[in-house]
């Protein structure tokens, strides 16, 4: 970081416009269908020539194709989906942040290890307090839990 960086910001700073809202830099994911190295490539490349995007990280295993830049989820998404590639946001949340992860609406046999489909529904996502009662008792962060067992 160092010098190159706050370069980087005082040009920012100097060449931005009073009117013109700035960007954040955000991470932008992207589940894409793809089949193999060359669609792997494809994606990669269409996806770096968007103005803004700073690095992007392609995983052919997950499906996944991550943008971290200055550029629009909007944009980034078009730009995947044009180079002829099912492409959508991604929509699945790590196993452990979902209280029910097989329930019908949240499980998915096709999500990448460790994650389940994201749901808006509240009951899905959090648990009742008699539920996380019983879960709690036999956690293993419960130094109470082998007197019960």
């Amino acid at each position: 970081m160092g010098v190159v960086a706050t370069l980087e910001y005082f040009s920012d700073l100097l060449s931005s416009k009073k009117g013109k809202k700035r960007k954040q830099l955000q991470t932008v994911d992207l589940k894409v269908r793809m089949d193999c190295e060359g669609c792997q490539l494809k994606v990669k490349k269409a996806l770096s020539s968007l103005k803004g995007v700073k690095s992007v990280d392609v995983n052919l295993k997950q499906q996944k194709a991550s943008v971290t830049g200055y550029a629009d989820a909007k944009k980034v998404l078009k730009k995947a989906q044009s180079t002829g590639k099912k492409a959508e946001l991604w929509p699945y949340v790590p196993y452990n942040l979902v209280a029910h992860p097989y329930v019908a609406q949240v499980y998915d046999k096709k999500a990448p290890p460790g994650y389940v489909r994201s749901s808006e529904n509240p009951a899905i996502t959090a648990m009742s307090p008699l539920e996380e009662q019983y879960t709690t008792m036999f956690s293993d962060d419960n130094p109470n839990a082998c007197s019960i067992m």
